[in-house]
């Protein structure tokens, strides 16, 4: 068979954010000295990154098994937590290694000071994704007191409250966030809005853009579970049609190249290095 000769190019500015780089770091760290770590749901919403840190010791557990343990030291990953956690933690002596990242908890304190100061006729909205850990946590600040939206549309079956006080799940799209705010505010509500999508995150979009118009073709690298991966991946595909999604390297299809294609490889912010090279590696075997 004839060989491609595709010439491919890793975007340097995909992969973990810092978030998940400490996340990790605390969990190898740990299982250097020790046989087994249990992490409270998926480290990262990537099922190859998870895979490879399970051969390491890392035990993945949901919060029924969490309130199970006794006398063990639990890892609390980038998503954060609500406060039901810690004081499951405390009551059953259990160790927290808490990698919450610092973006989630400055947004689950503004969630709940704000909650704390609202009127009587403010309600708390959340943007993001209902089953989320992200948005559980911040829904557990104010004892789940909150209307959750998942998308623009979704406020048109709703019943509005005059004014609201309007929030974001940290890896949501920008320029849908205050398209909300501006629909919203188009049906008379009040809104008091904070601006608290992560940077680090959002700041790739228009990265993104221009490094999806660089190339023929372009394989976007993501768990299936990812938030951020589905956004980011749709980021590409609007900036080059020729966009593909995929989780592992074995899902490549050789019919989507062309001999000589100039191939990009880009991931989201769950996505790890070593799995963007190793599907760099496939391809430039072809």
């Amino acid at each position: 068979m004839e060989r491609l000769k595709l010439d491919v190019t890793i975007d340097d500015r995909s992969g973990f954010c810092f978030g998940v780089v400490y996340a990790i770091e605390i969990a190898e760290r740990y299982l250097q000295d020790h046989p087994y770590l249990y992490c409270l749901g998926d480290i990262v919403h990537n099922d190859m990154e998870v895979e490879r840190l399970r051969e390491k010791g890392l035990r993945i557990i949901n919060h029924e098994e969490f309130a199970r343990l006794r006398d063990e030291t639990v890892l609390i990953r980038a998503h954060g937590e609500p406060p039901s956690t810690y004081r499951t933690a405390l009551a059953n002596n259990i160790t927290l290694l808490d990698a919450s990242c610092p973006v989630v908890l400055k947004l689950q304190n503004r969630v709940r000071k704000s909650y704390d100061r609202k009127s009587a006729d403010e309600a708390v909205l959340v943007y993001g994704k209902r089953q989320h850990a992200e948005v559980k946590g911040i829904l557990g600040q104010i004892g789940e007191d909150a209307t959750v939206v998942e998308d623009i549309a979704a406020i048109d079956e709703m019943a509005l409250p005059e004014r609201v006080i309007l929030f974001s799940q940290t890896t949501k799209s920008t320029d849908n966030y205050y398209a909300l705010r501006e629909r919203l505010a188009a049906k008379g509500v009040e809104v008091t809005f904070h601006d608290t999508i992560c940077r680090q995150v959002s700041n790739r979009h228009v990265h993104l853009e221009d490094f999806a118009r660089r190339f023929d073709r372009v394989i976007f690298v993501a768990g299936r579970k990812s938030s951020n991966g589905k956004v980011l991946f749709n980021v590409a595909r609007q900036a080059n049609p020729n966009t593909y999604f995929i989780s592992h390297p074995e899902e490549l299809r050789r019919e989507w190249f062309s001999a000589g294609d100039r191939v990009g490889i880009c991931g989201a912010t769950s996505t790890p290095q070593w799995l963007m090279e190793a599907v760099k590696e496939r391809l430039e075997a072809w």
